[in-house]
């Protein structure tokens, strides 16, 4: 198996503050919270989402485990609809010491390009940073971070950067190169 350099960066906000909303894309286009913990959902999303940018790690997950991580206090799945339809997803995940690491951030591919992604991202920040007032044991946010690399969407970066997070590091390490496994076998294969 051939490795490949993969650049990783990490981004944050450290106030509510940083957060630098985008517009509302127009149409019918609404963000909600899936607040019936589902991992058929939740692994749905996790494979549209990231099925073309290698999204591998949670692929091999049992029942079980999507179970006991979206039981976990405080982690919340916020859900993009396009007409009703699912069109992305962020997930939180409350950490230590007052962070809330958005764990994923993405649309579907036939989502991209229209305007959703920063919506959705300015949604998620908001509600990473207003977490406490839906489960006030976890006390205040104070910092609000994710990670993206060089496999990601070309957009990413950018799109992060243009809501207001700050780039705090920066590592480059050499990763097996997998296919893109994509939502289902065969789906997007040249």
């Amino acid at each position: 198996m051939t490795n490949t350099p993969v650049t990783t960066w990490s981004l944050e906000q450290t106030a509510p503050t940083d957060l630098l909303p985008a517009a509302a894309p127009e149409g019918d286009v609404r963000v909600a919270r899936s607040e019936i913990p589902s991992p058929e959902f939740s692994r749905f999303l996790y494979a549209s989402v990231g099925g073309d940018l290698r999204w591998i790690d949670r692929l091999g997950w049992t029942y079980a485990r999507w179970r006991e991580h979206l039981d976990r206090p405080g982690v919340e799945t916020w859900v993009a609809y396009e007409q009703g339809t699912p069109a992305g997803y962020v997930e939180l995940e409350p950490q230590d010491d007052g962070a809330v690491e958005i764990v994923y951030f993405g649309l579907i591919p036939a989502f991209r390009g229209r305007g959703i992604g920063g919506h959705l991202l300015s949604y998620g920040a908001a509600r990473a940073w207003d977490l406490a007032e839906r489960r006030p044991e976890l006390g205040q946010t104070k910092r609000v971070w994710l990670h993206t690399c060089s496999l990601d969407g070309e957009h990413a970066m950018d799109n992060y950067l243009r809501r207001g997070f700050k780039l705090f590091d920066t590592k480059v390490e050499e990763q097996p190169q997998v296919a893109a496994p994509g939502p289902w076998p065969g789906a997007y294969r040249a």
